[in-house]
């Protein structure tokens, strides 16, 4: 059973999180950054004068940006940062005719991105799959990447993480766990990935609309990315400590990269690392726990400020 786009809850709540980000100031844009990919994003109107620190917020495997940074929109913008929120390649309304389908690639895009706006130093947020793409792009451009947020990212799995997972949710690939296409699988992803309880009793009528609007388009790209991660390819680490304040945000309660992995990229990542653990929490925290989450962030970015 599915549920008619006229009576879709999912269309609903998109429309209401449109309006969120417009009443923070930022627009719906799209530009091209080469010959073969354009991206989508939400930032701020072209303005000459503005000095505001700028804030790129790099999503999860899931839904767009707007479902998974609203309440950060809200809570940062438009007086603190200078917010950019892109749909990674294949999310949202940002397409590629690239056959590439790395976070490497991703994180590409995303510094063409900043180029193209004109912004040469940022700082970058990212959370789970966003966090393996903003990983790269502190490593690979140093000089404009200020600081690094990332949030239930596990860039330091080895290939038993992932068979563990698989594991964790009963699935024989990694595709069923993270591009759910029945209201069961649907299911289990929200058991593993959030700590509210309350959802996982929704209808089958309302995952399969989830499933419709939110995880139909592009699923033969988003299946090609899955299997284009080189993290966890093998047993053996190959990330480097990065050159910048890095903060780390985890859920003492995630599932899909459970805790103990964040203290391990603590000590991986340099002396400059900071870690956050969100109590009662899971794969989500910015969602789950988005208060809590926001002032972490803002005391890593601006000291003392207090929401």
């Amino acid at each position: 059973m599915s549920l008619s786009s006229y009576l879709s809850p999912t269309r609903l709540l998109e429309g209401y999180l449109r309006r969120c980000l417009k009443a923070a100031g930022l627009t719906s844009q799209t530009l091209a950054i080469d010959s073969e990919t354009t991206i989508h994003f939400w930032g701020p109107p072209p303005q000459i004068d503005d000095d505001r620190p700028v804030m790129l917020l790099l999503h999860g495997f899931g839904p767009s940006s707007m479902w998974q940074w609203r309440r950060q929109i809200q809570a940062f913008s438009p007086s603190t940062f200078r917010l950019y929120s892109p749909d990674l390649v294949f999310f949202g309304d940002s397409t590629t005719s690239s056959t590439n389908r790395s976070e490497l690639f991703q994180a590409e895009c995303m510094a063409k991105l900043m180029e193209k706006i004109g912004i040469r130093k940022f700082n970058v947020v990212g959370t789970s799959y966003g966090g393996f793409v903003a990983y790269h792009m502190a490593k690979m451009w140093p000089e404009k990447v200020e600081k690094v947020v990332i949030a239930s990212s596990g860039i330091n799995m080895r290939k038993c993480d992932g068979e563990s997972l698989l594991q964790r949710s009963n699935c024989e690939c990694i595709e069923k766990v993270m591009l759910p296409s029945t209201a069961t699988e649907l299911r289990t992803l929200m058991a593993l990935a959030s700590s509210w309880r309350l959802i996982r009793m929704f209808p089958d009528a309302l995952w399969n609309d989830i499933i419709s609007n939110l995880y139909q388009k592009n699923r033969k790209e988003k299946i090609e990315l899955l299997k284009g991660v080189t993290f966890g390819r093998n047993e053996n680490l190959n990330i480097d400590p990065l050159s910048q304040e890095v903060l780390i945000v985890w859920g003492d309660k995630d599932q899909i990269f459970p805790v103990k992995m964040a203290y391990e990229l603590k000590e991986i990542l340099g002396d400059k690392t900071k870690l956050e653990i969100i109590d009662n929490t899971s794969h989500v925290p910015q969602i789950e726990c988005a208060q809590e989450f926001n002032k972490i962030v803002l005391r890593f970015f601006k000291g003392s400020l207090q929401l």
